[in-house]
């Protein structure tokens, strides 16, 4: 997917130049016959080459529907817009499988309620213990 399934959105980002310019050099080395679009096998091997794996099934469904459908493929353009999603949506998962990581200082693959109460000490000294509490949780009290 390119985003949260919780609704969480990573912050706009822009490529720098070097990257868009790969990018295009991408879609044009997929688009074999010049057509101006990409195919759906032609995405997924650009997928690859951009991101190292193979979009599912379901992922290539998504982009396919999305695309207009007086068009025989994925423009350039659309392609160039999908390609940042991703990118955004790969630095966001990132950055919170850093923070996890910086919490979880046991190296377990979880937290518990200790770690929890640790990181929220360091980050947010003065929220109340209530909170942090129903946070791990998962109730929806946060009323003070």
């Amino acid at each position: 997917m390119f985003f949260s399934q919780a609704g969480a959105r990573p912050r706009m980002w822009e490529a720098s130049p070097s990257e868009h310019k790969k990018w295009v050099e991408v879609f044009k080395a997929c688009d074999e016959e010049n057509k101006g679009c990409l195919s759906r096998e032609n995405f997924k091997v650009a997928v690859v080459m951009l991101f190292g794996y193979k979009p599912s099934k379901i992922e290539a469904d998504a982009v396919m529907s999305s695309v207009d459908p007086n068009t025989s493929g994925i423009l350039l353009k659309e392609f160039l817009d999908i390609v940042r999603k991703k990118k955004e949506a790969q630095l966001y998962w990132n950055e919170i499988r850093h923070i996890f990581t910086a919490f979880d200082r046991h190296y377990r693959g979880y937290l518990t309620l200790e770690d929890f109460k640790k990181a929220f000490k360091q980050v947010a000294p003065k929220l109340s213990e209530r909170i942090i509490l129903e946070v791990f949780s998962g109730t929806n009290n946060f009323q003070e």
